[in-house]
């Protein structure tokens, strides 16, 4: 029964307790928990980020989050195109960056300066391409600094440490940003107290849900770590990341992705818009306050069933 937050934090536990170290579990739970606080929250007439003990939620600046293009001159378009829409922050990520030299690196990185304009936070994300190599990642460095990037993302593969802190070492105003692999609270912890990152960036989809990702907010702000949302699916899942951090103020970036697929707009009833000054909120309405729109996910059902010695384990819902 669901009757206040100490039964989401007591079904939490007991997931855990009884699974031991299995990586499904923290997926599974994750939406679980997601959906647990969306409903105590739909059933007390109260936002999330409420329930989770913040007296209001603070504005956040949404950084358009998307891929470098194939080329510099493609990667230059998408900044303009950021920047003519009003995002005054923009990431760019994983497509050709690191697979290469690191002259076409820079090229890609000044490109992506000169597109966002000069007074734009410029935020790089390389999507673990080096692994653990730092030195593969330090032939980098000159650039980022020569673009002015406030952070370089995910370097290396969640868990590699060591990599981490040698890079945040030589990394100067370029800090570190990682965290979005980490499956529970441990793993964001030691990202935080170990990896020298300056930015921890959690999924509350994968970290155990909104219960863990809170924690881990707390925890990173008592470190002087920045805790910084991670999504890229839905508006849905945007309003579930901006739950754990809304009611920190300094806490301000946040990651809202613009290259959106079809049905990541369409499952839902409502979206989360920048306002007049391009700020974001988490929504005041109860629960996650966005819906899912059964008319909009009723095409992309595929019809699939799921039979185990003659006993159907899954079959595709009707809505």
């Amino acid at each position: 029964e669901l009757n206040d937050i100490n039964d989401i934090y007591r079904i939490g536990d007991l997931v855990r307790a009884n699974s031991l170290d299995l990586l499904q579990t923290d997926h599974m739970l994750s939406g679980i928990d997601i959906a647990l606080w969306d409903l105590l929250g739909k059933r007390l007439g109260e936002p999330v980020w409420k329930l989770l003990g913040y007296e209001r939620a603070y504005p956040k600046l949404p950084y358009a989050s998307m891929l470098f293009g194939d080329t510099p001159q493609a990667t230059l378009a998408k900044g303009r195109a950021a920047r003519s829409a009003g995002y005054r922050a923009a990431k760019f990520g994983w497509g050709p960056i690191g697979l290469g030299s690191a002259e076409l690196d820079a090229d890609h990185f000044m490109a992506a300066r000169e597109g966002l304009g000069e007074d734009g936070i410029l935020l790089i994300d390389i999507g673990t391409v080096w692994h653990d190599d730092v030195e593969k990642a330090a032939l980098r460095l000159p650039a980022l600094h020569a673009c002015r990037a406030t952070w370089l993302e995910e370097p290396f593969v969640s868990g590699a440490l060591t990599a981490y802190h040698a890079l945040a070492e030589r990394s100067g105003s370029v800090k570190l940003a990682g965290g979005e692999g980490s499956h529970s609270r441990y793993m964001a912890q030691h990202m935080i107290d170990y990896a020298g990152i300056g930015y921890a960036q959690i999924d509350a989809g994968r970290i155990g849900g909104l219960s863990v990702a809170r924690q881990v907010a707390g925890y990173a702000h008592a470190r002087g770590v920045t805790y910084v949302n991670h999504t890229f699916t839905s508006h849905l899942a945007l309003s579930a990341s901006l739950q754990p951090y809304a009611g920190l103020e300094q806490d301000l970036i946040c990651e809202y992705p613009v290259e959106l697929s079809s049905l990541a707009l369409d499952m839902t009833t409502a979206h989360i818009r920048p306002d007049r000054d391009g700020y974001v909120h988490a929504p005041e309405a109860p629960g996650l306050g966005i819906d899912v729109n059964l008319d909009g996910v009723r095409p992309y059902l595929v019809d699939t069933e799921i039979r185990v010695n003659g006993k159907v384990l899954y079959r595709t819902p009707a809505l």
